[in-house]
């Protein structure tokens, strides 16, 4: 691949800050995932300070809350933004978010942690479906992709990098007042919708577009939609086997890195970090690469390089998991990934925002079942639990490969 074609690669996704919609909503994107990084530092840290001994309880049961709030949620938040005015959804699920924010550094017993968290969460499910509907509207087909593409890498290289600023700021300005910092950034994002004209995130959704059917009924219908197409069904199937080996990833890797390798904190975050560098870079590069219909090359050598990555982590040492973790990295965004873009292109604009909402519901589902699949080989085959974690991973994969070309047969 000759230079030109690579420079092309890599600056195609920032092209698509060019349109002024996407880049306020990138920006406000940007602004509020910074912000949540500091408040997840901050609620690791709260969690501690309200109960040393029980934190790790605290935060597992924080995490539960915040996936149970995405799948109960999201698919209303889908069925509203089909009907209601898109940028009152994001401006009061931000302003509300902001409001959850400031409350926390007042938070002195266990059930308020958990309270906030799961409300907190409640508007987080509604804004995320509703910004996923309206980037295929505003954004042209042909760089629709590398604008998806341009949101993930974001979104993973502040996961790798957001935590570790914060760390360093709540040494400066205490465990409490860093949640002011995410009240800040959602400040910013408000800002940054509210200067956005409301017809420019209505299109294809007119504001006061009325429905016959019940809630419950289109909620249904976005899952029909979801599994009703073989392409975006494949494809969602195949996040749920990402999600086993994902979730062995991040609930076994620090057990490994501390236990098995007696080694520190400081190594562990290093490995981590190369997970999320994989994936990030692969998530900017994806929509410049893979032009297909079906994305079917995408989501098949990410199962598998995710799959077969974890199956040698319980026999390397550090470095040896360094770079397996960039490699599963890699695997975990080509999985994954596709699957927004494929509903964008292949489900009807009207219809795009109660299907984001199910899709949003149903891959969280993937890891609330992924989690314990994980926690049970860690605890029960500690020495092989990457291992037999990798084996499902690309059995599920084989299984769903052979299925869909079968399919894919019957349709010619």
């Amino acid at each position: 691949m000759t230079q030109k074609k690579w420079y092309k690669i890599v600056t195609q996704p920032f092209l698509t800050l060019k349109n002024k919609t996407f880049s306020k909503l990138y920006f406000a994107q940007l602004s509020s995932l910074f912000g949540d990084a500091f408040t997840w530092l901050g609620i690791a840290l709260l969690a501690y300070e309200i109960k040393p001994e029980n934190a790790a309880a605290i935060l597992a049961s924080a995490l539960t809350l915040r996936v149970t709030a995405y799948i109960i949620f999201s698919p209303f938040a889908g069925i509203l933004s089909d009907r209601l005015d898109r940028k009152k959804i994001l401006l009061v699920s931000q302003i509300a978010r902001m409001v959850t924010v400031c409350v926390l550094p007042f938070v002195y017993q266990e059930w308020q942690l958990y309270a906030l968290i799961f409300i907190l969460n409640i508007f987080a499910a509604f804004f995320t479906p509703t910004y996923r509907a309206i980037i295929p509207q505003i954004v042209d087909k042909k760089v629709y992709r590398e604008a998806n593409g341009l949101s993930m890498a974001t979104f993973q290289l502040l996961s790798v990098f957001g935590p570790a600023l914060a760390g360093i700021v709540a040494v400066w300005l205490g465990a409490r007042q860093i949640f002011f910092i995410n009240s800040i950034s959602l400040v910013m994002a408000i800002i940054l919708i509210a200067s956005t004209p409301k017809i420019a995130l209505q299109v294809n959704s007119p504001v006061g577009f009325k429905t016959k059917s019940k809630t419950w009924l289109q909620i249904a219908e976005g899952v029909k939609l979801l599994f009703s197409n073989k392409i975006v069904r494949f494809a969602l199937t195949m996040e749920f086997v990402s999600a086993i080996a994902g979730a062995m990833v991040l609930v076994n890797t620090v057990s490994y890195v501390k236990t098995t390798l007696q080694l520190d904190d400081k190594h562990y975050g290093w490995v981590m970090a190369t997970f999320g560098i994989g994936a990030a870079i692969t998530a900017f590069l994806l929509g410049s690469l893979d032009k297909t219909k079906t994305r079917s090359i995408s989501l098949i050598s990410g199962v598998l390089l995710i799959g077969v990555a974890i199956c040698f982590a319980n026999f390397v040492n550090v470095n040896g998991l360094l770079v397996l973790w960039v490699v599963a990295g890699m695997g975990q965004t080509l999985a994954d990934l596709p699957s927004e873009t494929l509903i964008g292109e292949n489900i009807e604009s009207e219809h795009q925002g109660k299907v984001y909402g199910s899709h949003f519901a149903f891959s969280h589902l993937w890891w609330a079942i992924a989690y314990p699949v994980a926690g049970y080989l860690g605890t029960q085959f500690p020495d092989k639990n990457f291992l037999y974690g990798g084996l499902i991973t690309l059995i599920l994969a084989g299984i769903l490969i052979i299925k869909f070309k079968i399919i894919s047969k019957k349709m010619k």
